[in-house]
């Protein structure tokens, strides 16, 4: 997320809200242009959103699976952005290690996408804050409480809604917090765009006054041996009615799925009248295509 500035994200938002109200507008801009789809790490979501914004702006997407292109083990990581360089004007990578990335970025000469890392989730995001600024207007000013593991997601979240000028509070257990680092750069940046950060331990005082409520999943994909013993740590810090009330009268609720009902949030605040999720989920279509144009010079 700090790859781009507060003004690049004001522009890549509205771009979004634009190809969402009037999609026929963005159909052609990207005629003759190839983006390929890197998938080490399986995708719903992500694969499908990437793919039908690709598509729907007359691009062809290039879907790749680790299997075909096995980087690291049948071909050097440098060697295939090299050469992927050579066929497609831009390149998506959902992947484990961000030292991956960060490798296929540096050899690449197109743009390279962070679709999914295990530092940061930066597309995910910049559909969430698209998601509350529909909702609420402005994001300055706002209170983003995130409750559960500190992940890429807090990452990415820490970051950007620092960048928007957003006070976000992150509530995790003891032992899961987000990195002191990205926490130290998000008040860095926070500090610029009169936002705040915050890290709490105590879940309930993280969640009061709240103007937006998100969680995710308390073990993410990679993480399954854990999940017995996270299952013990973090109800506390599940997303609940008894959340929603403590947060503003008009809380938005936010979950970057997959949902396990029951565990990280309940079914009643998932589905209730303060849920913004699907919504959120389909913004990622409209948030990753406004990305791709404006990378590509086709905004």
């Amino acid at each position: 997320m700090e790859d781009i500035s507060p003004g690049e994200l004001d522009e890549l938002l509205q771009l979004a809200a634009k190809a969402k109200a009037t999609p026929g507008d963005f159909a052609g801009r990207l005629d003759g242009k190839s983006v390929a789809l890197i998938f080490e790490k399986p995708s719903a979501r992500t694969r499908v959103s990437f793919e039908v914004a690709v598509a729907e702006t007359s691009g062809h997407p290039v879907v790749l699976s680790d299997a075909e292109l096995q980087m690291g083990r049948r071909e050097t990581i440098d060697d295939v952005g090299r050469v992927l360089s050579r066929y497609v004007h831009a390149i998506v990578l959902r992947t484990f290690e961000q030292e991956r990335l960060e490798f296929l970025a540096k050899a690449a000469s197109v743009p390279v996408v962070n679709a999914l890392s295990d530092f940061e989730h930066p597309c995910q995001c910049l559909a969430d804050l698209f998601t509350i600024r529909e909702k609420k207007g402005d994001l300055a000013g706002l209170t983003l409480t995130y409750l559960g593991d500190g992940n890429n997601v807090a990452h990415s979240l820490l970051l950007g809604g620092a960048l928007a000028g957003m006070r976000v509070r992150v509530a995790t257990p003891p032992g899961f917090e987000p990195i002191p680092q990205v926490v130290s750069r998000a008040e860095e940046i926070a500090a610029t765009t009169g936002g705040g950060v915050s890290v709490f331990r105590d879940p309930e005082a993280a969640a009061t006054g709240a103007d937006v409520l998100y969680t995710d999943v308390w073990a993410s994909m990679g993480q399954e041996e854990e999940a017995d013993e996270r299952s013990l740590v973090f109800p506390a810090y599940r997303l609940d009615q008894a959340a929603v009330d403590r947060a503003a009268d008009d809380v938005l609720v936010l979950h970057c799925l997959p949902a396990h009902r029951g565990q990280e949030i309940t079914e009643d605040v998932l589905d209730g009248p303060h849920s913004g999720v699907w919504d959120q989920a389909e913004n990622r279509l409209h948030a990753q295509k406004a990305l791709l144009l404006w990378l590509l010079g086709a905004a």
